[in-house]
């Protein structure tokens, strides 16, 4: 019998407080890295935004989180490929692994708010384009990681020799997470990523009613289906699966705000939402044995609950020390 995969929760990065008067709270940040770090959180995600109001650079935000802790990983969550040449982000994954003593992984997808491309002046091309570049930038990363000059030529990168350097600490490497939520993306992930995100199917709408429909339990079986028979079609296990939980409620505290278009999917929908992973909620031992199903029957491994770390710290605990 095949042992059940250990679990791992993933805490948003903090918020960098930046105060007119003293300037930025860096100090504050820092010990909330170390908060989440003691709390036994496997790792830090951030997100990369360029509109909205968004604050932090994922990258750079990522590599100071490795610098102020000693054991948390931290990861993107995740980048969009069009802003990155594939080469260039392995090079920069691999320098953070080995700085951090190989606690870098890499988030990446194929980009989807078309307000990041407006603010950039850059271009938002059709689905099945952004879905093939970001194909031929996974290639690329893997063969980085491989540890070989890397010599690639497609349609939108090419490669001659590129010397694959550092090498980084992981063996085989850095975690690779893709996010997605169409079956072709998800086919693609589950082709090549270590780890997979399953989320909502999101175009230039964003999280409306038509992407909220897609994190029923049916369709969330679908989608983790739709990875393991692109794995096993690849000859390779079956990745890890990610999965981000929108609506938490633990002992009548409010973890995460409930999206409104969202929530009220959900109440227009009851039965098909009635076991899905998207909404977690009850006391602490209904939450622990919700997530122990989850896992068991649909394979989710990595949790994203939300910010409130002391909410979700009794979680953390029971679980991870499984």
């Amino acid at each position: 019998m095949t042992a059940a995969a250990t679990f791992r929760f993933l805490a948003p990065m903090p918020r960098l407080v930046s105060d007119p008067r003293t300037g930025n709270d860096t100090a504050r940040w820092a010990a909330e890295l170390r908060r989440i770090e003691d709390l036994g959180f496997h790792a830090v995600a951030v997100s990369e935004h360029y509109s909205s109001g968004w604050t932090m650079d994922a990258l750079t935000a990522m590599n100071f989180a490795l610098a102020s802790t000693t054991r948390l990983r931290a990861i993107p969550l995740v980048l969009n490929n069009d802003l990155h040449h594939p080469a260039i982000l392995a090079k920069a994954i691999a320098t953070a692994d080995v700085l951090s003593g190989g606690r870098a992984a890499v988030g990446i997808g194929a980009g989807w708010l078309v307000d990041d491309y407006k603010a950039l002046g850059a271009n938002y091309d059709i689905a099945p384009i952004r879905i093939d570049r970001l194909a031929e930038a996974l290639q690329i990363i893997a063969m980085f990681f491989a540890g070989l000059p890397v010599t690639f030529g497609g349609r939108y990168y090419r490669l001659d020799g590129l010397e694959a350097l550092p090498r980084s600490v992981q063996d085989p490497r850095p975690p690779v997470l893709v996010g997605g939520g169409g079956p072709r993306m998800l086919a693609l992930a589950g082709s090549l990523a270590d780890i997979v995100g399953v989320h909502a199917r999101l175009g230039p709408g964003g999280f409306d009613a038509g992407a909220a429909e897609g994190l029923s339990r049916a369709s969330i079986d679908k989608k983790i289906s739709l990875v393991a028979a692109a794995a096993s079609e690849a000859g390779r296990p079956v990745p890890a699966i990610q999965f981000t939980c929108y609506d938490v409620n633990i002992a009548d505290v409010q973890v995460t705000p409930i999206r409104p278009s969202f929530s009220d999917f959900i109440d227009a929908h009851p039965a098909s939402f009635a076991d899905s992973p998207t909404s977690l909620r009850g006391e602490i031992g209904k939450c622990v044995d919700d997530l122990q199903r989850w896992r068991d029957e649909l394979g989710i491994s990595y949790w994203n609950l939300g910010g409130n770390v002391e909410a979700i710290a009794p979680i953390v605990a029971r679980l991870s020390a499984e």
